[in-house]
């Protein structure tokens, strides 16, 4: 039996009706909706695939009057104050799916909004370069690392990030045959972190060239509570002899090796996008080289929204000087044969978003 709020005077109850005193009726929403009089009688529940708002006027309801809200559908329902409303909250007005709480009015204009729903919540923060995306029907926050600097979180939750680490040195070439492998791309690693305060970004280097270095590892926070990828391995050099055959660099992503066989690198960490570098010159990245192309980069568009946008491209082996772009990830070319010099590494990039 449903209550038979709201009540009329002179009205009887049965022992049933008082029983059933909350037992609000549901009210299904599938689009943006406007909260009006009554609703405090109803619990409101939004049933969307895309984003939504529910919005609270003014003058609609009394001191004391509570709203039940929540939300099952998959698209974001965002509570939204109308005109010359204020509503406070500890928590988020955007209820994720499964999310809800109910809004308390202190006065006509005046709410608290209380969160009850499960789990933690996103966080908020400043800090890159801002931008407002949307994903599967998600709205987000998007913050853009090019680099270091400070993460600073104005809310406690979760995180999403992507990191890109620094690609590595593609190596030079002492022999006036052979040639030196390609580096290898920097690691690239997604997850989802808490933070409760301000966390220092560090944007990874790409490996300097001649003698090839490894890219520098890209990191937001610390040890203990953050989240770090390893920067590409540098390409291996040839050599008339032995000795002078540089070994190519373990890292997020392999090295290759000197031009015409040798051993390559293997990547290094569990869960980093990398692979080993090729055993005849391309460095590694997210997929395996082959032969002296390096391996084939990762598309962050579906972490970011828009277009197709590659990073940590694995470097070239035996192909010149080229270097890996500025906040790309992307190792360098390894030398051509004859005493030519590799190709520096590319910066990595670091992405942090939230909902909203």
């Amino acid at each position: 039996m449903t209550t038979p709020f709201p009540f009329v005077a002179a009205q009887t109850l049965t022992a049933q009706q008082l029983n059933d005193i909350q037992n609000l009726p549901i009210s299904d929403k599938t689009a943006n909706y406007t909260l009006i009089a009554g609703d405090e009688t109803k619990r409101t529940i939004m049933n969307a695939a895309g984003a939504t708002t529910i919005t609270v006027n003014n003058s609609i309801f009394t001191v004391g009057d509570v709203i039940q809200l929540a939300n099952k559908g998959a698209g974001t329902c965002t509570v939204t104050a109308g005109a010359g409303v204020t509503i406070n909250t500890s928590g988020s007005l955007a209820l994720a799916q499964y999310g809800g709480g109910y809004l308390l009015a202190l006065s006509a204009s005046t709410f608290t909004f209380f969160s009850l729903g499960g789990g933690t919540g996103y966080g908020v923060a400043t800090g890159g370069s801002s931008s407002s995306i949307t994903v599967s029907s998600v709205n987000y926050t998007l913050l853009t690392f090019t680099s270091s600097s400070t993460l600073t979180v104005t809310k406690s939750g979760l995180f999403d990030v992507m990191l890109v680490a620094g690609g590595a040195a593609g190596a030079s070439d002492s022999a006036a045959t052979g040639g030196g492998g390609g580096g290898g791309a920097g690691g690239l690693i997604t997850g989802t972190i808490y933070l409760t305060a301000n966390a220092t970004v560090t944007v990874g280097a790409g490996g300097a060239a001649n003698p090839a270095t490894s890219g520098s590892s890209s990191t937001i926070g610390t040890q203990t509570n953050g989240i770090s990828v390893a920067g590409g391995g540098h390409g291996g050099g040839y050599g008339p002899s032995p000795m002078e055959r540089s070994q190519a660099a373990r890292g997020g992503s392999g090295g290759g090796a000197g031009g015409f066989g040798g051993p390559a690198a293997t990547s290094m960490a569990p869960g980093v996008t990398g692979n080993n570098g090729a055993s005849n010159g391309g460095g590694g990245s997210s997929a395996n080289a082959v032969g002296n192309t390096g391996g084939a980069g990762t598309d962050v568009s579906t972490f970011i929204a828009g277009s197709a946008l590659t990073k940590a491209v694995g470097g070239n082996g035996v192909s010149g000087s080229g270097a890996g772009g500025v906040n790309t990830g992307t190792g360098g070319n390894g030398a051509t044969s004859g005493g030519g010099t590799g190709g520096a590494g590319g910066s990595g990039i670091i992405y942090v978003r939230f909902k909203v």
